[in-house]
């Protein structure tokens, strides 16, 4: 008969993690492979703007025959997305830094934005259980309410 093998959870986690961090830098290494093959075929001419674009469009073409969206995209954003492709192929630093600090500054807005709003929470059943038995009755001169400020 086979003895059970205990295995903490400490142990588990570790081992969940580990197998995370290595998917993760496994991933990393396939995007930097593929980055470098794009550009590699970009420079050679192989591949070009218009390529790209018409890639992207496709893209979105099959994914609305698949039903993972609902429309296909206009020109617009057919574009947009094409440029952001071609600005990491080319490899125009400059351009993905501004998009970054972009990105981050409505981030942070967005983030003032939401810490300005009024926030409304509602109580559990245990909380106004808790606070009936610790409120005045209503005629006491207490308030006798329930709304938390």
């Amino acid at each position: 008969m086979a003895v059970p093998m205990q295995i903490s959870l400490e142990e588990i986690i570790t081992m969940l993690l580990s197998r995370v961090e290595s998917l993760s830098m496994s991933d990393e290494s396939g995007k930097t492979r593929f980055n470098v093959v794009m550009r590699v075929l970009y420079k050679k001419g192989v591949l070009t703007d218009d390529d790209i674009t018409e890639s992207v469009r496709e893209e979105h073409r099959m994914l609305k025959e698949l039903g993972m969206i609902s429309d296909v995209p206009g020109d617009d954003v057919v574009n947009a997305v094409a440029d952001s492709i071609l600005q990491w192929i080319r490899g125009d630093v400059d351009v993905i830094k501004r998009a970054m600090e972009e990105y981050d500054k409505k981030l942070k807005d967005y983030a003032r934005e939401e810490q300005g709003r009024s926030k409304i929470a509602v109580a559990s059943s245990d909380v106004l259980q808790q606070l009936d038995r610790i409120s005045p009755p209503p005629g006491s001169g207490g308030r006798g309410g329930k709304l938390i400020i």
